[in-house]
């Protein structure tokens, strides 16, 4: 016999005789009428709880019977460990002593699982600060937790509860936890497999035996729920490849003595390979036969695929439910020609009844508004079922990045068969990103970067930057801020402003120049459809050329080719240091990715239009983007990108520099340093190398495998890619450019490689080790002289590159 159930008898068997020598002062009594009741004993609980559990009142007439009754109902109330009724002439005296409360709940130890976590965890078993304490309800906590750690694979674990008495008949509980050592994998095998090999199918799993990354993937730690899931990956792998009757016969987890090891064998029976015949719709199908024939993806002729059948009756069940079928019922019956190998799919649907929303609930949202989630809503309250809308809602809902998880239940109300509750639950994440940093250096002294953006500021949905850097030679104040919902009709605002000072950093030259902007904007996002928005935006900027006192030297040529600048009888001037313009800006997104942080299928386009209409600066500078993402199996993913921009000025007016294409590094030509591709200025004295300063013509074009980490499984958090990058930036022939240098910045750049992906604790992380396979190599000058600039400069290299952001 369990010890557990045997413990639980034997208080139940002294529950009950206390209960009946309690009852026994209330026996044997002549019945009378009943002229007051008193209560003695109480502490916390109201006297109202007990005369509402008692079945008589002053003036009934009492007996043995309804004084046993009244014993029962006030034990069971589970508030008193001890409850009597004493006879008093013609007056009742109950007499009740008080379970203790629970004043807090503690762990020590605790290291798999959040403090939080277990303390729900026993809540749902009845066991919270404020309610009635008792031995059996620790014995069934201590239970639930070695529940919670087996779950874990902690077969070891022990626990010790504490109970400490306070004032007032409160207790302090304190489950103390030794977790020991997980149990770990030592083999999985599977038996009964003829058509596919072992390796090939253990590599489905999630769970496995263990690599050298097993310390942080976790893959080798069993778990029940893991195990389900992957032989459900299993049965999906055989039944998607024509074998409907497949199945597996049993599933054995044998641990060895010592509870350290575990060995997992799945014996399956893997069938006969079936073909398509063809496919019969039975049933009301709402006379739109030819509508739903339309959602088949089952084609005859080819295997069975289980999961085209899976997708044929959701879409069936989604279609319903667009016409308020919210319980529609679509089943796949298969008639078996076993003789030659067949089978024939039988869509009987069965509509049940319409019903419509009568209440949309929100839970989860802890910091977030229900406002913020209820407008991205599209099923309404009062209004018919509509499957499509719900769907469309809960994908808009997942797009605004703030939570990991987005739910949509559908609940039925009893008793109202036409009425259905929809429950939203989602689970929050950090939407906040900080970046904080300091240096030290001769030039710069003491410097100080500071950014903060939040997504979701005090739950809002609305968003804010802030962007500091205090460098001597790169100064940088930003802000910006977006509300979505400006307008009820989902019309977004977004306001920025910018100043920033750079000058060139030189160590051995003071007095160079410095460009000063400063600026702002405001942007209106416009909701085409559901998932098209187009940008509208006006702005306005200022830009100001400050030359040093070595400013003839130390300046690059397109500077002073666009703001005027030479030498004179008065020294080095400028004739138009100062630019200002008004931009206009037009841009639209589609973006229907899986995930915005590790997709695996869905695309994402943006288009962007900036004109400069008035002012110095009058030019078009247009960009557009395109990514693709392709699923090649559970494992591997493929992934394109294509980004190309053009820009140029109006009229006889000169293109703003600084308005120019950059390319190079992450997120453009890996391999290469960060923005260094394409035209370069005139090296400065000294020097055998000038800036690059960027193009008015982009093209970028980026592709990458996905594979798993070596020893991380099916990790998607921790993923190895390999890659393809081609690209540059161009721009027009400038006079001061040979033919041979124009040629060199003409030529695409190109580079393959491979790179790690890692959602670490602290963000995104992306490193890359990339090998040029088509760059730009020197070109000495005519002279050969090696103290003179070359004609034509090398790329720079830039083999490792690593970015990371921090959320918070």
């Amino acid at each position: 016999m369990n010890k557990s159930n045997s413990r639980f008898r034997v208080r139940s068997v002294v529950a009950l005789v206390a209960s009946a020598l309690a009852a026994t002062a209330a026996w044997a009594v002549e019945p009378f009428t009943v002229r007051d009741i008193r209560v003695e004993g109480l502490q916390r609980v109201e006297p109202g709880t007990i005369f509402a559990s008692l079945p008589f009142r002053v003036g009934d007439t009492y007996n043995d019977e309804r004084g046993s009754a009244a014993i029962r109902a006030l034990f069971d109330l589970g508030l008193f460990k001890d409850v009597r009724i004493d006879v008093n002439g013609n007056v009742l005296v109950v007499i009740v002593e008080e379970r203790p409360t629970i004043a807090s709940v503690d762990f020590a130890g605790t290291k798999e699982f959040d403090k939080a976590a277990l303390t729900k965890a026993l809540r749902e078993i009845g066991l919270a600060e404020g309610r009635p304490f008792d031995k059996a309800l620790a014995d069934r906590a201590e239970q639930e937790l070695k529940r919670q750690y087996v779950s874990r694979s902690l077969y070891n674990a022990t626990i010790i509860t504490t109970v400490t008495p306070t004032e007032r008949n409160r207790v302090n509980l304190t489950f103390s936890v030794n977790e020991g050592d997980s149990a770990r994998i030592r083999e999985v095998k599977i038996v009964g497999n003829k058509e596919f090999s072992e390796s090939t199918l253990l590599g489905l799993f999630d769970q496995d035996s263990g690599g050298w990354l097993s310390w942080y993937t976790k893959s080798n730690q069993y778990s029940r729920a893991k195990l389900n899931a992957d032989l459900e990956t299993l049965r999906s792998y055989y039944i998607t490849r024509g074998y409907l009757e497949f199945r597996i016969d049993s599933t054995q987890v044998a641990i060895s003595p010592d509870r350290q090891d575990l060995s997992i064998t799945v014996n399956i029976t893997e069938g006969e390979k079936f073909t398509v015949a063809g496919v019969k719709l039975s049933g009301n199908y709402l006379g739109r036969d030819d509508e739903f024939k339309s959602l088949v993806t089952i084609k005859p002729g080819e295997p069975y695929n289980g999961e085209a059948v899976a997708q044929t009756t959701k879409a069936f069940t989604d279609y319903f439910g667009t016409f308020g079928y919210a319980f529609a019922r679509v089943q796949a019956r298969p008639d078996v020609d076993r003789t030659n190998n067949t089978v024939t799919m039988n869509l009987v649907a069965e509509p049940s009844r319409r019903v419509y929303v009568r209440r949309v609930s929100i839970g989860g949202n802890n910091r977030t508004r229900d406002e913020v989630v209820r407008r991205e809503f599209r099923q309404f309250e009062a209004s018919w079922y509509d499957g499509d809308r719900i769907k469309l809602s809960r994908d808009r809902i997942d797009r605004l990045g703030y939570f990991t998880e987005v739910n949509v239940d559908t609940q039925e109300i009893p008793g109202i068969p036409d009425q259905v509750d929809l429950s939203v639950t989602v689970v929050e994440k950090p939407t906040g990103t900080l970046q904080l940093g300091a240096g030290f250096s001769t030039a710069d002294k003491v410097s100080v970067t500071f950014g903060i953006t939040q997504e979701n500021v005090f739950g809002s949905g609305n968003y804010l930057g802030l962007n500091v850097n205090t460098s001597k030679y790169n100064r940088v104040i930003s802000l910006s801020t977006t509300d979505p919902y400006f307008t009820k009709d989902g019309i977004s605002r977004t306001f920025s402003l910018f100043h920033t000072s750079t000058s060139p950093y030189n160590d051995t030259v003071d007095g160079t120049y410095r460009l000063n902007s400063t600026g702002g904007s405001i942007r209106f996002g416009v909701p085409f459809s559901e998932v098209d928005t187009v940008f509208f935006g006006v702005g306005i900027e200022s830009y100001q050329f400050k030359p040093g006192s070595q400013a003839a030297l130390y300046t690059p040529q397109s500077y002073k080719d666009y703001f005027g600048c030479g030498a004179t009888v008065s020294g080095f001037t400028c004739t138009d240091n100062n630019k200002w313009g008004i931009p206009l800006t037009v841009g639209w997104a589609r973006d229907d990715r899986d995930s915005a942080l590790v997709p695996t299928r869905g695309r994402l386009q943006r288009a962007n239009l900036e004109v400069g209409v008035a002012g110095d600066m009058q030019y078009y500078r247009g960009s557009y983007q395109f990514q693709q993402f392709f699923p090649i199996s559970k494992q591997y993913t493929f992934a394109i990108n294509t980004e190309f921009g053009y820009a140029k000025a109006f009229g006889n007016k000169d293109y703003p520099i600084f308005k120019n294409f950059y390319a190079g590094g992450l997120g453009s030509v890996r391999g290469f340093e960060q923005n260094s591709l394409g035209p370069k200025d005139t090296p400065f004295p000294g020097q055998t190398e000038g800036a690059a300063i960027g193009g008015t013509k982009k093209a970028i074009f980026n592709a990458e495998l996905g594979t798993p980490f070596p020893g991380a499984g099916n990790d998607r958090t921790l993923r190895l890619y390999g890659f393809f990058d081609a690209g540059n930036v161009w721009a027009d022939h400038r006079t001061n450019e040979t033919q041979a240098q124009w040629d060199a910045q003409q030529k695409l750049r190109a580079s393959v490689g491979i790179g790690i992906s890692w959602v670490s604790p602290l963000g995104p992380l992306r490193i890359a080790y990339a090998i040029p396979v088509k760059q730009q190599k020197e070109i000495p000058n005519a002279t050969n002289n090696p103290f003179e600039a070359p004609l034509v400069s090398k790329d720079r290299i830039q083999r490792v590159q690593f970015q990371i952001g921090t959320a918070f």
